[in-house]
């Protein structure tokens, strides 16, 4: 039996449009990276905000572009779970929400030259090269997201690079130490990607696509996606093991309840608002982790 699914109205439209949910994916990592900075020297706050405020708006266009483009393609409708629904619940232009994306993409071009002016241009090419990604996630003749390799794009450019960026801002330089720290972003990173996979893969098989969770079959995708989550907790035990970071990091652990539940949820139930809360819950987890892992590098760096 399908759900009906109650439209947006005034300014959800457009914030729903942004897919909110998935915008802790750009702001967990920038908050990271820059902790990851503090034994270096004084942070440049101007420069963080700057970081954060591209990473979100090149989020939002990246979020638009898959709407577009999967209404073009005519995978979404007005029952489909997950989407903004702009264009096939609330009748909005495609052509504006398209629009809108470049719009987004031009405001952090804008604001990457004034990061690339204070540290250096080349940035502006690991920049736009991150936005092409952005772009061709679901654009373009062979999207990314089509494809069993949209967890790795997604990981390595929203989860891993960000941070580095993140990083380099505040430094000048990459450090073995901040790669280190950013392999856990990565995979919780991808683990959203998937999580959202999982949830869509009955419509997206039937569209054509042929994601990670296609291929290795539902069962098989939600135990991988319990494997990134573990990996990320065990990693940050190495390296505290390992005396790459203090005891405070294990901080993260409070918000091992998150993934769990997610997994139990995605291990209980099939139907995609069934499931939404795991996605969601999965998202959380990378915001959590980022955040108390962060605090725990303050705390290290402090006390």
């Amino acid at each position: 039996m399908q759900q009906t699914i109650k439209a947006d109205t005034g300014w959800r439209i457009w914030w729903q449009l942004t897919r909110p949910h998935t915008l802790t994916a750009a702001f967990a990592p920038v908050f990271l990276g820059t902790m990851i900075a503090l034994p270096y020297g004084k942070l440049h706050f101007p420069l963080f905000i700057a970081m954060l405020t591209a990473s979100i708006l090149i989020q939002m266009a990246t979020n638009m572009f898959n709407e577009y483009y999967d209404f073009k393609r005519g995978l979404d409708t007005e029952h489909s779970i997950g989407i903004g629904g702009t264009i096939v619940r609330n009748g909005v232009k495609p052509k504006v929400v398209l629009n809108l994306a470049f719009l987004l993409y031009g405001i952090s071009i804008l604001i990457g030259i004034y990061i690339c002016m204070s540290t250096s241009w080349m940035l502006a090419v690991v920049g736009l090269a991150s936005m092409a990604i952005g772009y061709y996630y679901t654009g373009g003749p062979y999207p990314i997201a089509y494809t069993p390799f949209g967890e790795l794009f997604s990981g390595v450019v929203m989860g891993m690079l960000l941070i580095l960026i993140a990083f380099y801002i505040q430094t000048g330089t990459v450090t073995t130490e901040a790669v280190l720290l950013s392999i856990p972003s990565m995979l919780l990173v991808a683990a959203i990607m998937l999580a959202n996979n999982i949830r869509d893969i009955e419509e997206d098989t039937v569209g054509g696509r042929k994601t990670l969770a296609i291929l290795v079959g539902r069962y098989n995708a939600v135990t991988i996606l319990l494997l990134f989550f573990a990996v990320s907790y065990v990693w940050i035990i190495l390296l505290v093991l390992f005396g790459h970071l203090t005891p405070w990091a294990l901080l993260v652990f409070l918000s091992v309840p998150k993934p769990i539940k997610a997994v139990i949820t995605f291990r209980q139930y099939i139907q995609p608002l069934q499931v939404a809360p795991a996605m969601k819950g999965t998202a959380v987890t990378n915001t959590l982790f980022g955040l108390l892992l962060g605090i725990g590098l303050l705390l290290g760096h402090l006390l």
